[in-house]
């Protein structure tokens, strides 16, 4: 990936004003894959102190998006055409992270495989909580 094209994706989640409100940090950007971490936050968990499926399929969203863009070498925005997210066990951890890759990349349309994480800070561990394919269609 060229570092115009990664200035450009970095550039873009530092304006995200959800990604602010989540204390989003970038951990990974190359051409067909992007990773992302969340740290926990009270209003992002159920009353066991999990993490709600909700957060988990906005982290989905965004990540397999920045994946996306980042297999096209121009500018471009894409949107969501289908999503599909298995969550695998409760979310329990300190942070979340994503992993997404691009399975397939059409001039239209890319499939996305993104793998979402729980991270213990305290023993330095991840454990898989859920698995999606997303598909994502470029308008611009």
């Amino acid at each position: 990936m060229s570092p115009e094209k990664t200035k450009l994706i970095t550039d873009s989640f530092i304006r995200s004003e959800t990604l602010k409100f989540y204390k989003a940090e970038l951990l990974g950007v190359e051409t067909d894959f992007v990773s992302i971490k969340i740290p926990k936050m009270e209003l992002m968990t159920r009353k066991a102190g999990m993490f709600n499926g909700a957060m988990i399929a906005s982290l989905v969203d965004v990540s397999s998006g920045y994946a996306a863009v980042s297999h096209y070498e121009e500018d471009c925005y894409v949107v969501t055409v289908e999503l599909k997210v298995n969550y695998l066990r409760p979310a329990i951890g300190d942070a979340l992270v994503s992993k997404s890759y691009v399975v397939k990349g059409g001039a239209k349309i890319s499939v996305i495989r993104t793998e979402i994480y729980t991270v213990n800070e305290n023993h330095h561990s991840e454990s898989h909580v859920a698995t999606s394919l997303v598909t994502m269609m470029r308008i611009k």
